[in-house]
């Protein structure tokens, strides 16, 4: 009995299947500047708002959160497909960062 409360707490102390457990200063940053790229030729408060939050935000799984942002404003000022490419595009700068399960693609 103590060996399976054990391991069922394990399971959920434990970070998420490929996910890293605590990032460094110089890995936020990393996944920031992907981000700030993604609306880099986008325009307007709205854009201006998200740069904010983006470079502001503490934690990886809080900037995987604003990727929605990121897509919205990049389909406004340019099409859903290119919104797409460049989100999905950041599934490898927060592969490991972010539970695999959350990884998935836009289509």
């Amino acid at each position: 009995m103590i060996a399976t409360l054990t391991r069922l707490f394990k399971g959920k102390a434990a970070p998420g299947k490929g996910a890293k457990a605590v990032p460094s200063l110089k890995d936020l940053q990393a996944i920031r500047s992907a981000l700030l790229q993604t609306v880099a030729d986008c325009e307007g408060i709205s854009v201006h708002r998200l740069r904010h939050k983006i470079e502001q935000t503490q934690t990886v799984q809080d900037l995987w959160l604003l990727r929605n942002d990121a897509y919205q404003l990049i389909s406004q000022a340019t099409s859903q497909t290119v919104a797409a490419e460049r989100i999905n595009a950041l599934l490898a700068v927060f592969e490991g960062w972010v539970d695999a399960r959350q990884l998935g693609r836009i289509r």
